[in-house]
């Protein structure tokens, strides 16, 4: 094996940077955004999406500028959740916000309706995994009329997915989270998003842009340097490829372990509740 490609899960990339860079395997890190990816800096590893801190703070400045201070999370144990919970208290309490967190192993879906009541909140964000515990509690909160004017928010990105569509319909819209694409895709993003498009039978998530990208860079490493793995890892920091969502380079980025593209381009979006199928840009960062 000369490199790995991958991954979307946070905590399974974590592990695999880990063992990565223990075996002196390049490993390129397509979606996963942990900070810490690895806990001590490494010259194998590399990633294109931007870091959870760069992105969530990004996210925590559209809440305030939306006028939301009083901020209820809805938290599972995981280090990914707990990293994002943190980033969002950091950033938001010197500004003036608030955040609450409920737990998600303790509570069922009516009994966090309860707590947003009697925390006042006025945003709710989805810090649980997708299809469940997430769709059930959209539903119970869309249900309760003491929660009508409360907005919902999903800053990892789970109603990017067609899955989040089809299980909540209307229910699913107006929920803004994270994504990494641009306002307008360069020539080479079109025309990858026509043919994955053709490819899928439905428009490509931005999950897909990062996964060719992933390939484009390892390709054109590849070309360029063999199939060498002390080779490949040494090239990470001349890298100058053109992926679908602008000029990719990495960096040695501040507080980030790997070497970091900085950075892909973030979006607050959500479904249109008028046409749940078709994404509004709601911020960019």
């Amino acid at each position: 094996m000369a490199a790995l490609a991958g991954e979307y899960h946070s905590v399974v990339a974590r592990a695999a940077a880990a063992r990565a860079d223990a075996l002196g395997l390049p490993f390129l890190c397509s979606s996963a955004v942990l900070d810490a990816l690895t806990e001590q800096p490494t010259e194998w590893v590399a990633r294109l999406c931007p870091a959870q801190s760069h992105g969530w703070q990004i996210y925590a400045d559209f809440l305030l500028g939306a006028g939301h201070s009083r901020i209820a999370v809805a938290a599972q144990p995981s280090v990914y959740w707990a990293s994002g919970a943190r980033i969002l208290r950091d950033y938001l309490a010197p500004r003036g916000g608030t955040v609450i967190e409920l737990d998600m192993g303790a509570l069922a879906p009516a009994a966090v309706c309860d707590e947003l009541v009697r925390h006042r909140a006025t945003t709710f964000l989805l810090l649980t995994g997708h299809p469940e515990p997430a769709v059930s509690i959209v539903r119970a909160v869309r249900r309760d009329q003491r929660l009508a004017e409360l907005m919902i928010g999903a800053p990892a990105g789970q109603p990017e997915f067609a899955e989040w569509a089809a299980l909540l319909g209307g229910d699913g819209a107006a929920i803004p989270f994270l994504r990494y694409l641009p306002e307008r895709l360069s020539p080479l993003g079109a025309r990858v998003r026509t043919a994955l498009h053709e490819r899928l039978g439905e428009a490509p998530s931005f999950v897909a842009f990062e996964g060719y990208d992933t390939v484009t860079v390892l390709a054109d490493v590849l070309r360029s340097h063999g199939a060498d793995r002390a080779h490949i890892a040494e090239s990470w920091p001349s890298v100058a490829v053109e992926g679908t969502r602008g000029q990719i380079q990495f960096s040695r980025a501040p507080g980030i372990s790997v070497w970091q593209w900085a950075w892909a381009a973030v979006q607050v979006v959500d479904r249109d509740p008028a046409e749940p199928d078709r994404f509004r840009i709601l911020h960019v960062g």
